[in-house]
C-alpha cells in the first residue's frame, strides 16, 4: 500500500524520472559456456547501443554458486534467468517495466521457458537456440526418440549417479572432443573451432574443458522446457542460422508461438556458432530495433 500512495503522491517526480531509466537486457548461453563468451559479446554490444545489460553465469558454473559443480537443471537454470530480471528491476538506471532477455544456444530454449514463466519479461531473443529438453530426451536430430533409447540413457546415467555416490566425487563427461577426430561430424567441428582455439577458448568454460557431470544434464530428460511457449504474449524474435545443425529448434519452436509480435530470423549461409562471435553476422541492428520497438 505504501508503494501505491508513493506512486499517486508524487506523479511530477515520476515523470521527470521515467527519462532516465533506461531498458534493460539479461544475457545467457551457450550451453557450457561462461559470461566471457558469447554472452559477453552480447551484453557488451548491447549496452553500446543504449541498453543497461548482464551477462551471467548460470548456477554451478563459471563465477555463480552452487554445489555440486557441472551441473543443469531446467527449474533452477529458468530461476536462473527471472533471479536476473529481479536485479535489473531494482537498479536505479532501468525501468522495470523494459526489461528483456537474451538466451543463446541453450539458454535460448531457457529464455523461452523464462518469458512463458515471467510476465515481466516483456521481449525475448532466442540465438541459435538448442531445446537442451528435446536434445537429451532424443538425441541429435531426434535420431533416439524412442522409449527404449530413453529406457537406456536412464540405466546407463542412474548406474553412474551410484558409482558417484560411492566415489564421493562426480564423474566429468568431457567438454567438446580434443583431439579433433577426422571424422567428426560437421557440428562437432563447428564446436571445435569455437570452444577448443583461442577464437573462443576460456579457463573456466564447461565445453572448453571437462564439460558438464556425467549426470548433469540428467533431468532434461523428462522435464520439457516448451510446453507453454504458446502461451507467450511478449515478444520473441528467434534468430538462426540457415546451415546450423540446430536450426530445426528454432523452426519447430517458432511454429509453436502464437501472436503477431513474434519472429524467425534465418541468417543465409550462417552456421551453429556463427552467431556465438562473429559479429558481420550476428544481425545487432535487428536487436537493436526489435528491443527498442517492443521494450517502450
Amino acid at each position: 500500500m505504501l508503494c501505491k500512495i508513493n506512486k499517486e503522491t508524487n506523479k511530477e517526480t515520476d515523470k521527470q524520472a521515467a527519462p532516465n531509466k533506461r531498458a534493460a537486457l539479461a544475457v545467457c548461453g551457450p550451453f557450457g559456456a561462461v559470461k566471457e563468451q558469447a554472452a559477453g559479446l552480447y551484453a557488451q554490444t548491447m549496452a553500446e547501443r543504449g541498453f543497461v545489460t548482464l551477462a551471467f553465469d548460470p548456477s554451478f558454473t563459471g563465477e555463480s554458486g552452487g554445489e555440486p559443480r557441472y551441473m543443469a537443471s531446467p527449474d533452477i537454470n529458468t530461476e536462473d534467468f527471472q533471479a536476473a530480471v529481479d536485479f535489473l528491476t531494482v537498479q536505479a538506471a532501468v525501468d522495470p517495466e523494459k526489461i528483456g532477455i537474451i538466451g543463446i544456444c541453450g539458454w535460448g530454449g531457457l529464455a523461452l521457458n523464462a518469458a512463458a514463466l515471467d510476465t515481466r519479461v516483456k521481449a525475448t531473443v532466442a540465438s541459435t537456440m538448442y531445446d537442451m529438453s528435446r536434445v537429451t530426451a532424443n538425441g541429435y536430430f531426434d535420431a533416439a526418440d524412442s522409449a527404449d533409447a530413453r529406457y537406456e540413457a536412464r540405466k546407463a546415467l542412474n548406474a553412474q549417479r551410484t558409482a558417484d555416490y560411492q566415489n564421493g566425487s562426480y564423474e566429468l563427461g568431457g567438454g567438446v572432443i580434443d583431439p579433433l577426430p577426422d571424422d567428426a561430424p560437421f557440428y562437432v567441428k563447428d564446436y571445435y573451432a569455437y570452444y577448443k582455439t583461442q577464437r573462443g577458448y576460456h579457463p573456466r568454460s564447461l565445453n572448453s574443458n571437462g564439460g558438464w557431470n556425467k549426470i548433469g544434464c540428467m533431468s532434461f530428460l523428462n522435464q520439457p522446457i516448451l510446453c507453454y511457449s504458446h502461451e507467450i504474449r511478449s515478444a520473441v524474435l528467434l534468430i538462426h542460422g540457415e546451415k546450423a545443425h540446430s536450426s530445426y529448434f528454432s523452426k519447430d519452436a517458432f511454429a509453436k508461438l502464437t501472436g503477431d509480435n513474434k519472429e524467425l530470423l534465418l541468417i543465409p549461409g550462417a552456421v551453429h556458432t556463427d552467431l556465438y562471435d562473429q559479429t558481420d553476422i550476428i544481425p545487432f541492428d535487428k536487436l537493436e530495433v526489435f528491443f527498442k520497438e517492443n521494450l517502450k
